[in-house]
């Protein structure tokens, strides 16, 4: 049963945080700076995410086949391939030095 109260607590609290979205005025959300900030805030999240999910593994960092994947799609993206491009060189240079043991 305290499965169910977890996630009704969540999705109340999920639709608590939407609402107070929309609640906010319009003036507020027009500023430079809250437009600024707004813009960059999900590249900012996304990057610490990518960050924590390639070099951590528990409680000490780690320096693996998910770096060298992470290292592969970044050669990618500055040679401006496509996106499925890029994800399937993460892929496959991840999977290549886990099958040799890195």
């Amino acid at each position: 049963m305290n499965t169910w109260i977890a996630i009704g607590v969540t999705a109340l609290g999920c639709y608590a945080v939407k609402l107070a979205g929309l609640l906010v005025p319009a003036q507020a959300v027009e500023r430079p700076y809250v437009r600024r900030f707004a813009a960059l805030l999900p590249v900012a999240l996304l990057a610490a995410l990518t960050a924590q999910q390639t070099f951590a593994d528990g409680h000490a960092l780690a320096l693996d086949a998910r770096a060298a994947g992470l290292g592969a799609a970044a050669v990618a993206l500055v040679l401006r391939a496509p996106f499925l491009l890029v994800v399937a060189a993460a892929v496959v240079v991840t999977a290549g030095v886990r099958a040799v043991g890195g």
